[in-house]
């Protein structure tokens, strides 16, 4: 659970704090650098799986591509000759993970801060691209004493922080760096404290983060860490993977296109050997039928053992059956996430940019219903009926803000900051509303619902009119 972000220097978040509880709404014109928010996040969680190029190449490009220059990750990439990215990230890591080898690993302690700096280096002989380069990393833990202070969000302290945050740790990180002749060293601590030698390592021609390099339980903590950041998804859900049917040999698990969600809801139904599958199909299709306009009796999975195919077939009150490649776009994310919605093995942060697409706005109630549903109850203990999971979206629409608790609303828009250069640069900006529990932190300035109320209002101009003859 990413409970608190850090950013100076990527892309447009020049300065940017934002505290994070179970779900969070971020919500503010197009424009304003919202989706620059699940940009870093997923940088980050890419820096935990992969070599430095290959997670800035995966990122979104200041022009919207893949595979773009690294320089498109820094605030003034391509007019700047000091390029420096620093994060740093608060979060709840699983009290029990496994290594790549399946074995098990118990972090000594679940609350931790993740603190790291890149910069970049030109390209030089016959490189036609500059490289990401590393100049810190730091992983340290966060007294359990200091998390009525550091867990901002409303819980419950018994059934939820109790549960969530175990262990200790005294004295030294679990990843530190220091200057040695001028050059960033990066080391290693042991969990076991002073146990043994630090594991020192240059860090400017590092290929990829410390943490992405940890595989074994010899680092459980540093694992737990890496396994948190790995689960940061950014769900992207396309028609025309949600409308494919799955192999009997595909991955019995949704990505973040929604691919295999017939697999995927197939898995759910039968975990249980002793459980009735269309139980599960059943709350799917009750869930579904929030949906103003759509009448559906049951939904199933389908198995063709002659093609040894899996499909979604959904069966309206009128009789008809029709198989998930029928359904409309807004219907068929809306059913990815009710699946979602109903897999404990989903755990982790999940980033959805505007979840109204392809909702009729009298359905917009249902939508924002199901994604605070999906995030964990932080009133209640984490389980398989509560499951571990975040929640962020992003969205620019009024109707939507409406419908939020204000205490789950963040406020984009654009300010103007001063740089160390004496340069000025447009910074996107998080407000969280007045009264709210992030209002009363007093790290930012709030907006009242007096601020906002221009975005809540349709522009006169802005009805459709229709001209009759």
């Amino acid at each position: 659970m990413l409970t608190r972000l850090e950013v100076d220097g990527f892309k447009n978040l020049i300065g940017l704090r934002a505290d994070f509880g179970a779900f969070t709404c971020i919500a503010g014109e197009n424009g304003t650098g919202k989706s620059n928010v699940f940009d870093a996040i997923q940088f980050l969680s890419l820096l935990a799986d992969r070599s430095l190029l290959d997670a800035a190449q995966e990122v979104r490009g200041v022009r919207g591509e893949r595979l773009g220059d690294p320089r498109d990750l820094f605030w003034n990439g391509y007019a700047s000759k000091s390029h420096r990215i620093r994060f740093a990230a608060e979060m709840v890591v699983p009290l029990e993970t496994e290594d790549d080898f399946g074995r098990i690993a118990i972090p000594t302690i679940s609350f931790l801060r993740y603190e790291l700096a890149l910069g970049y280096v030109p390209p030089a002989g016959i490189e036609k691209i500059g490289r990401l380069t590393l100049l810190e990393e730091n992983l340290r833990h966060i007294s359990l004493r200091e998390a009525p202070q550091r867990l901002k969000f409303p819980h419950s302290t018994a059934k939820f922080r109790n549960t969530v945050l175990k262990g200790r740790r005294s004295g030294t990180a679990f990843i530190s760096t220091s200057i040695e002749d001028g050059q960033p060293i990066i080391r290693i601590h042991q969990d076991g404290g002073s146990r043994g030698q630090p594991k020192p390592a240059a860090a400017s021609r590092a290929p990829a983060t410390v943490v992405s390099t940890v595989t074994s339980n010899d680092d459980p903590t540093i694992l737990a860490a890496r396994r948190e950041m790995q689960s940061w998804r950014r769900l992207a859900l396309e028609p025309s993977a949600l409308r494919t049917s799955d192999r009997y040999v595909d991955p019995r698990s949704m990505d973040s296109t929604g691919r295999h969600l017939p697999g995927a809801l197939y898995r759910i139904a039968h975990r249980d050997p002793d459980s009735d599958p269309e139980r599960v199909y059943s709350r799917v299709a009750n869930r579904l039928a929030d949906l103003d306009g759509l009448k559906v009796r049951s939904l199933r999975v389908d198995q063709d053992d002659v093609r040894e195919l899996l499909s979604v077939q959904l069966r309206e009150a009128s009789g008809l059956t029709l198989p998930a490649r029928s359904l409309s776009e807004g219907t068929l994310r809306f059913l990815a996430l009710c699946v979602l919605l109903e897999d404990p093995s989903v755990t982790g942060l999940i980033c959805m940019e505007e979840p109204e697409n392809g909702i009729h706005p009298g359905n917009l109630e249902a939508m924002v219903s199901l994604v605070e549903d999906l995030a964990v109850d932080p009133m209640e203990e984490p389980g398989e009926d509560n499951p571990f999971r975040q929640v962020i979206i992003n969205t620019h629409s009024p109707a939507i803000v409406q419908l939020v608790r204000p205490d789950d609303l963040l406020f984009a828009d654009s300010t103007i900051k001063q740089m160390p250069d004496s340069r000025m640069a447009h910074a996107l900006r998080l407000r969280p509303l007045a009264g709210s529990w992030r209002g009363r932190l007093g790290e930012t300035v709030p907006v009242t619902k007096a601020d906002i109320l221009p975005y809540l209002t349709t522009p006169p101009g802005a009805n459709l009119r229709l001209e009759i003859a």
